[in-house]
């Protein structure tokens, strides 16, 4: 239970700290929806999101005016597609209308985002999983509010190096098909390795299958939070400054258990997991780059950056699990560039690079997100950034992830704009030697020997 003191320092971090939840995802499972006939699949997959999530964002809505805590997105996640509509789908194109069917069931229920247009290929492709890839350009293009996420690798099975060489052909193609908006479309794509099943946060959510037919989780953000927790931390030791986060992690993750309660007992769909990841937003005050620097960094991106940010996730990641039996998702610090004032600021400075930010992957909760490229990157470079992050994340046996946006049109130093949550970016410069041969080799690279344990 909270007491008095508690409900008084939530108030003030709601008020003045940019406290919020950041999602409640609703993941349904539509396994049961597979069909042969991709007319009745849509309607089944239609039928089935708007009957589990007609009242999700009304109860949100009502759990906000209630308890004073402002929840920013209602979002669904749903089994990957490419396992549900293997039978239906004959073309990539058959995959595009149930990327309409989804759309339109997005609006109809009022969610923000619905992720799931999924494929997990991180050992091979079946015909099905290859067709959703090639259908992304245009599902892309013409839909709103869905998003794509594609695993390429994990610890236990390596990388799918075919997949990978897709992939950067792909995102090529999807900055293209999305060229009159910044080449957006790629904001709604993120390539995985050890994707987790049970992420809220967009736009890699899907609905795992090893997950019940309908569950809640949530997101829960406070950047502004921990920042201004740290004025506290001025001048002290690293025992106090981990102490100070470890305290305020836990709070906000007490913040999100209540959230998730409510919502699970209101929609009567059991309460999943919390994910505690401090995604920062493009507000003053609401960024993980102003928490670095406030650790004692110049600016982000310079030496020590690395191990201040491999100190801030582990604390917060302790004060999680000390607040909730349930945290999961990914749960740690984000560090998008478009989407965080500080990171943009490092970027356009030339204090943080790809290189450096490739780095900082190797501890933060995913990786490369939401980096804005040149239009005139090659799909071998992308490939080959894809394949890089995947390593970090095969090798220990963590989370990786890509979303990179090659800006068509525009070069090194000029802004890609986003708009809203998803902020604006500076175009970075990416490393032109070619890595064409490595990429066009083919087959799987091998899982690390540390893999093989059961």
């Amino acid at each position: 239970m909270l007491n008095i003191m508690e409900v008084h320092e939530t108030n003030q971090m709601i008020e003045q700290e940019k406290l919020d939840v950041r999602t409640i995802t609703m993941g349904i499972s539509l396994l049961d929806c597979a069909t042969d006939d991709l007319d009745a699949l849509c309607e089944r997959i239609y039928g089935k999101i708007y009957n589990h999530a007609k009242d999700l964002v009304a109860t949100g809505k009502q759990i906000e005016r209630e308890f004073g805590i402002p929840i920013v997105n209602k979002r669904i996640s749903i089994t990957p597609i490419s396992l549900v509509a293997a039978s239906a789908c004959k073309k990539p194109e058959d995959f595009v209308q149930i990327a309409h069917t989804l759309d339109d069931v997005a609006h109809r229920v009022g969610v923000n985002f619905l992720g799931g247009f999924s494929a997990l290929v991180s050992k091979s492709m079946t015909p099905a999983e290859r067709m959703l890839i090639e259908s992304l350009p245009q599902a892309l293009a013409e839909t709103e509010r869905v998003c794509a996420s594609v695993n390429v690798g994990s610890t236990k099975t390596g990388i799918d190096m075919n997949a990978v060489a897709l992939m950067g052909r792909i995102v090529r193609q999807v900055s293209e098909a999305t060229a009159d908006t910044d080449s957006s479309g790629n904001s709604k794509l993120v390539i995985f390795c050890n994707a987790p099943d049970d992420n809220p946060f967009m736009a890699g959510a899907f609905h795992g299958v090893t997950e019940g037919d309908a569950v809640i989780n949530v997101g829960v953000s406070g950047p502004g939070v921990v920042s201004k927790a740290l004025d506290s931390a001025r001048g002290k030791d690293f025992e106090f400054l981990c102490e100070t986060i470890k305290r305020t992690a836990f709070k906000i993750t007490r913040v999100g258990q209540l959230v998730a309660q409510e919502a699970s007992r209101r929609l009567n769909v059991p309460f999943g997991i919390i994910d505690l990841s401090l995604a920062p937003t493009p507000a003053v005050g609401d960024s993980v780059g102003e928490i670095l620097e406030k650790i004692g960094l110049e600016q982000v991106g310079g030496p020590g950056t690395t191990a201040a940010l491999a100190m801030l996730n582990d604390q917060v990641k302790k004060g999680g699990i000390m607040a909730s039996s349930y945290v999961g998702g990914l749960s740690g610090a984000f560090i998008p560039v478009s989407e965080d004032k500080n990171m943009i600021d490092a970027a356009q400075s030339g204090c943080l690079t790809i290189e450096k930010l490739e780095a900082m992957t190797c501890v933060c909760s995913v990786g490369l997100d939401m980096i804005a490229i040149p239009g005139e990157t090659t799909p071998a470079t992308i490939s080959g950034i894809i394949a890089d992050e995947a390593a970090i994340g095969m090798i220990n046996q963590k989370t990786t992830a890509v979303r990179v946006i090659p800006v068509i049109g525009k070069g090194v130093g000029e802004m890609a704009e986003f708009g809203g949550l998803l902020g604006r970016a500076p175009i970075m410069p990416v490393n032109q030697h070619s890595c064409e041969e490595f990429v066009a080799r083919g087959g799987r690279i091998p899982a690390p020997i540390h893999s093989f344990k059961n």
